[in-house]
């Protein structure tokens, strides 16, 4: 592996850039802003216009402001169908699906951006796979390519946060990894004009497994802290203390317990390793485990109301805190299970554009409510002022809030009556 630097070495070449959705969109806008002629491409003729018109939504910080700059520039074109380029980068999703029990990657989506470029790749066109996929994928994907045309490849995984995708993808350092010497050079040049951080080149299947462990790695260790969440309430013991003080151990950095793991990464790529390898005993435990917690959540309901039935007010179903992003949320799953064991549950998220049931204002989600369930760490959550609880405390029927997050002002919610219980903390459960 070796490490290059920035430079300012820049072909301007034209780019056409296929998945305009959480990475692909910035990606492209961000190459445009950098000079590049930059074609991008949805099948999704809704995701286009919106695009065109600048009428998208997003809680991403100056993103809006970025693709504006892009389009108005000129050098930025959105479209359903691709067209002949340079270099080709796919940002499609590869979402996990099961088949006869297992769960696998989905590559239908990568395969159709593969076939969509087909008829416009020539000789000496780079492509750059920028989604996450099984180690050994970029290589069977130039096998077929290269039968027709000379071309080279490259695989660099997307490595930012959502939330803060703009500052990521030009801060954090890039991983590339190609199909040889000269298709990493190629990528690199196209990186480097917008990345400040440090790229490192290496092999193809190497880089897939990186994005793979990168994942993997918080997985377990958030599975670590559910497993200490289960052991600690079942003990009598407080988690988020335990934790707290554990950490203070200059070797430990045990993450946060809580109600499941969703996004598009953590909670579908170790998946990808476990489908490649026989050997992937702890990764595979550590998803079961944290695939459960939605489940565990639901008992925990059921326990402190000591009853079946219900109504349930959620605050929060996008899978991480203030993002609008609901893509394998828990809080999917522990609605569905509520739903199917008969209680009543109205969802309020302020940042969810869509969700599996209607989403309710927040007057309207605790009118009549049993208990309140935290299921994200909105910092409106964390915030809320006495007045917004004297209120919320006026509308539901038994005052029983439980916080699978650890966010709320405990005291704030206890002064108007409430019974609060959190998630691992077995001295109140």
């Amino acid at each position: 592996m070796t490490e290059t630097s920035n430079n300012d070495n820049n072909d301007k070449k034209k780019i056409c850039v296929v998945g305009l959705g959480y990475i692909g969109l910035p990606t492209a806008s961000m190459l445009a802003i950098y000079g590049y002629e930059v074609i991008g491409v949805d099948i999704d003729k809704k995701r286009v216009e919106e695009i065109k018109k600048l009428n998208f939504k997003t809680t991403e910080k100056d993103l809006m402001t970025l693709v504006r700059g892009a389009i108005n520039s000129g050098n930025l074109k959105v479209q359903t169908k691709p067209e002949k380029a340079d270099v080709f980068i796919i940002c499609v999703p590869t979402p996990c699906i099961e088949i006869d029990g297992e769960k696998k990657c989905d590559l239908s989506y990568l395969n159709k951006a593969i076939e969509d470029i087909k008829p416009y790749i020539e000789d000496g066109n780079l492509i750059i796979i920028e989604s996450t996929v099984p180690p050994g994928t970029s290589e069977q994907i130039y096998k077929k390519l290269s039968k027709e045309k000379k071309i080279y490849l490259a695989h660099c995984p997307e490595r930012v946060l959502p939330g803060n995708i703009l500052a990521e993808l030009v801060k954090n350092d890039r991983i590339i990894g190609g199909i040889d010497d000269k298709s990493k050079e190629m990528a690199k040049k196209i990186y480097e004009t917008f990345v400040d951080g440090k790229i490192y080149l290496t092999d193809t299947k190497t880089a897939e497994m990186i994005k793979l462990m990168e994942n993997t790695y918080r997985d377990v260790n958030i599975a670590l802290a559910n497993e200490f969440a289960k052991i600690c309430e079942e003990l009598g013991i407080d988690v988020w203390e335990a934790i707290e003080l554990a950490n203070k151990h200059p070797r430990v950095n045990i993450l946060k317990p809580g109600p499941g793991v969703g996004g598009h990464c953590i909670s579908i790529d170790p998946w990808f390793i476990v489908e490649k390898s026989k050997n992937a005993v702890l990764i595979k435990t550590a998803r079961i485990l944290n695939d459960s917690m939605p489940f565990f959540v639901v008992e925990r309901i059921k326990k402190i109301l000591n009853k079946d039935s219900g109504k349930i007010a959620i605050f929060g179903v996008t899978y991480k805190g203030n993002v609008d992003d609901t893509r394998e949320s828990p809080a999917e799953k522990v609605v569905r299970k509520l739903i199917e064991d008969g209680f009543e549950v109205k969802c309020y998220d302020k940042y969810a554009r869509n969700f599996i049931v209607p989403l309710y204002s927040l007057e309207e989600t605790v009118d009549g409510a049993d208990i309140i369930v935290i299921l994200a760490d909105h910092d409106e959550y964390k915030n809320f002022e006495e007045g917004t609880i004297k209120n919320i405390s006026s509308k539901v029927k038994n005052k029983l809030i439980f916080d699978t997050k650890n966010v709320i002002n405990k005291d704030l919610w206890k002064k108007e009556g409430f019974k609060v219980y959190i998630l691992g903390d077995g001295k109140n459960a």
